[in-house]
């Protein structure tokens, strides 16, 4: 019997050590062969196996000598919203399973609303507007995707908050507009473009982001046909929408011109079925395509 004060002889080769130990040394090369335990009983813990890398400088990366000559290259350092944002799709990419429905959309009548504006003194109204809209009042329509995921339960959330993506030198921003459908498109325009202001002055406030239960990314502006974005978490879904362009379509069986969009639902299939975003992507390209017949859309074109 060994005694409980000596150390633990290595089995066919095989080192005693933690369960931590093990799983770092076999991530950075490590063998434990050589090593010598300071643990009970001559276990080898964390801080043995962090010792050797130290030593050895197993795991570590090469120096720039060891390395052939590459290219020359600027390093620019990280600032703080190209760190967050990085952290946060990471970990959307690593834990939300991702789908993507698309469907295209006949935005002929926003513009055509678009063209009869709110005169010179209301706000300049862009299609984004109007999608932002068509998304807050199809979230109503179907609270499945206004959700998220957590391990207990699927919160589905009582108020709709659209957040929307703006882009920054150092990386990327979603201040959220609060309870975006019960505004009318007016009012959308109005919060779009002073949070987009405060958010490139850098003058935001510290809860200007927070509550988002849904998100908008429109690339349109840069000729992007479509695209599918990551998820913000925790939201259960964010919608990509692509530029707004003549295309040709069948209609009535015959070649015509019409203004079409492409947009794209990432969802988090977590929390969304199938079923429940091809649902919601109806019932948004409904909202869209008819904005004439939305008593809310009308009167925003006279709004303050």
């Amino acid at each position: 019997m060994v005694s409980s004060s000596a150390p633990i002889a290595a089995s066919e080769g095989r080192r005693f050590a933690s369960p931590l130990s093990r799983a770092i040394a076999q991530r950075e090369g490590l063998d434990l062969s050589g090593l010598t335990g300071s643990g009970p009983r001559g276990r080898i813990i964390k801080s043995d196996v962090v010792a050797a890398l130290g030593s050895t400088g197993a795991g570590t990366v090469a120096l720039s000598t060891d390395l052939p000559d590459g290219p020359a290259f600027d390093a620019i350092p990280n600032g703080i919203g190209r760190k967050l944002s990085a952290r946060r799709l990471t970990d959307s990419k690593q834990q939300a399973p991702h789908f993507y429905v698309r469907m295209d959309c006949n935005v002929d009548a926003v513009v055509q609303l678009r063209a009869a504006g709110p005169g010179a003194d209301g706000p300049k109204l862009s299609i984004n507007d109007f999608v932002i809209q068509a998304a807050a009042r199809a979230l109503r329509a179907v609270p499945g995707v206004n959700a998220s995921f957590t391990p207990a339960a699927i919160r589905r959330y009582r108020s709709v908050n659209i957040a929307v993506a703006v882009a920054l030198d150092d990386g990327l921003l979603t201040p959220v507009i609060q309870n975006t459908d019960t505004l009318s498109v007016a009012e959308i325009a109005l919060a779009v473009k002073d949070l987009s202001e405060r958010a490139r002055a850098g003058t935001l406030g510290p809860g200007a982001c927070s509550g988002g239960t849904f998100s908008v990314s429109n690339l349109g502006a840069y000729g992007v046909r479509e695209f599918a974005a990551v998820i913000n978490p925790p939201q259960g879904a964010i919608l990509a929408v692509g530029a707004a362009e003549l295309r040709a379509v069948v209609r009535n069986g015959q070649l015509a011109v019409a203004t079409m969009m492409t947009v794209t639902l990432s969802a988090d299939h977590r929390v969304i079925d199938g079923a429940v975003a091809a649902q919601w992507l109806a019932a948004f390209r409904q909202l869209l395509e008819n904005p004439q017949a939305n008593d809310v859309w009308k009167s925003s074109l006279h709004a303050p």
